[in-house]
């Protein structure tokens, strides 16, 4: 790594940032200098959103101090991030699809001549700025959403280049992206660090950290722990630093092998999201499976019931052949799924809470065909809700007047109406409080207990491993690896990051 100048292009010193009672980051450090690529790692909720926010001007900090260039500066807009040079670049492009390059580029700033926009000098720097992300020049008319994801996000860099960026955010730029687009996102990134920007990188993926970074910013818990310089670091060093150490919650071991599966899959492929998956659950056996952004492990649930149509391999449920015919079939062979996306999949905003429970099964509650019967539909109802703790003066209480924790619990009551064989949960706990993640996690061993088979699909680490008989970590569309309750943090997120592991489940 090359010396560094000795005047920070950002120094963050002292931030904290609460939002209600809740501490989202307590002093907090982050100096980045110019030329260099930064990266800032942490678990989910450690406080990288957070900070980053504060430094892009969507989010005011309660204390603390920014400095660019060694000037203090105020930064209470994302006007004056970006009139700073701060430019961020998200996982999912943020352009308009039907817009060509150009447009997307120029749009609210486009290169006039007096009032009219002077196209010429927008076409030069739109060939200077393809040659930089290796994109061809005809491509500058194209629609952008005739683009593939990593081509948009390349638009996205050169739109932040066009920006005057001094500093570039890359939000998890790498999850979506493939080996080979990776290698150009990479290529992209020195030819900007040797023009003098700093880059800011945020990854879950550790392994890719050793090919790009140049210093380290470990948070935990809402505070910076240190920075380190890449070479003082391994993979699973940076992952002992997030977690804190070994850690383990000693989970007693479950014994399934003498029983039958409920769900098999053999080498499933789904285009190039999953390459040959293999696993089995078992009733009343928990299932975790954990992988970070992009990994595949999402499409593993969507696949599971019936939202994907796998391209190769065979499914068996119960030990029988199960063809894919989408969720209403699955549901019916009595496979259900909560959503990872509660607010958009998995709730009726603007209905009550009844209306959301017993939507899940209307035929249990309509002996005559087209007529559903009230009192059997209170009646269930009422007592899901008393089963899962649901805390609400009724049944007629609007679901968006709850908190995150309580809807969470009706949307895994809708499921519980057709008493599931095989229940699947997508981030069963994401955005609830700790209250409202022990109840949750009570209700699923309960369920497991009862002869449920359970896949539950996380990227909580301290969760998977929790609430987990197994757990299996899914990375670039394959299972890395397989681990019992005795695994810790660091096996996982290790395994899940591309360092080489030998532990299994035994």
């Amino acid at each position: 790594m090359s010396e560094h100048p000795t005047t920070p292009r950002i120094a963050m010193r002292g931030i904290s940032k609460n939002y209600g009672g809740v501490r989202a980051i307590r002093q907090a450090d982050l100096t980045v200098q110019p030329g260099t690529v930064h990266a800032l790692v942490g678990e989910n909720g450690a406080g990288k959103s957070t900070l980053i926010k504060i430094l892009a001007g969507a989010e005011q900090p309660d204390t603390g101090t920014i400095e660019f260039d060694g000037k203090p500066v105020t930064i209470t807009s994302t006007t004056d991030a970006i009139r700073l040079g701060v430019q961020t670049v998200y996982q999912e492009p943020q352009l308009f699809p039907d817009l060509s390059i150009t447009e997307n580029i120029f749009v609210g700033r486009e290169i006039k001549r007096g009032v009219r926009v002077d196209w010429a000098a927008q076409a030069a720097q739109i060939q200077e700025l393809l040659d930089m992300i290796g994109l061809p020049h005809k491509l500058a008319t194209a629609p952008v959403g005739d683009l593939s994801i990593a081509q948009q996000q390349q638009v996205s860099i050169a739109k932040a280049v066009a920006g005057d960026a001094s500093i570039l955010i890359l939000d998890e730029p790498s999850a979506i992206l493939t080996d080979a687009e990776i290698s150009v996102l990479f290529s992209i990134v020195r030819r900007l660090t040797a023009r003098g920007v700093a880059v800011i990188y945020i990854s879950h993926r550790l392994d890719e950290l050793f090919e790009i970074a140049d210093t380290v910013t470990v948070m935990r818990d809402g505070q910076t722990l240190d920075t380190y310089d890449i070479q003082d670091l391994t993979v699973t060093k940076i992952a002992e630093l997030m977690v804190g150490g070994i850690l383990t919650e000693q989970r007693e071991p479950r014994s399934f092998h003498n029983v039958a599966p409920t769900l098999e899959l053999h080498n499933i492929d789904l285009g190039q999201l999953l390459n040959g998956i293999n696993l089995q659950v078992r009733p009343g056996e928990i299932l975790g499976l954990y992988g970070l952004l992009g990994s595949g492990v999402a499409e593993i649930a969507e696949t599971v019931y019936g939202m994907k149509q796998p391209t190769g391999g065979r499914m068996l449920y119960q030990g029988k052949p199960m063809v894919n015919k989408g969720p209403a079939a699955a549901r019916r062979r009595g496979i259900t799924l909560v959503p990872a996306n509660r607010s958009a999949q998995g709730v009726f905003s603007f209905q009550s809470i009844g209306f959301n429970i017993s939507i899940g099964d209307l035929a249990k509650l309509s002996p005559l065909k087209g007529w559903v019967n009230k009192r059997r539909e209170r009646d269930i109802v009422l007592d899901l809700i008393k089963r899962l703790g649901v805390k609400t003066p009724n049944e007629n209480q609007p679901i968006s007047a709850m908190s995150g924790g309580n809807a969470q619990k009706v949307v895994i009551a809708r499921q519980l109406l057709s008493t599931p064989k095989l229940l699947v949960l997508a981030e069963p706990t994401q955005g609830v409080d700790v209250g409202a993640k022990e109840e949750i996690h009570r209700l699923i061993g309960q369920l497991a207990a009862s002869g449920t088979a359970v896949l539950v699909v996380t990227t909580d680490l301290a969760e998977v491993l929790r609430i987990s008989d197994r757990v299996l970590v899914v990375r670039e569309g394959s299972i890395a690896a397989e681990f019992g309750p005795d695994a810790t943090q660091v096996d996982i997120l290790a395994a899940a990051s591309g360092a080489v592991t030998t532990r299994k489940a035994s």
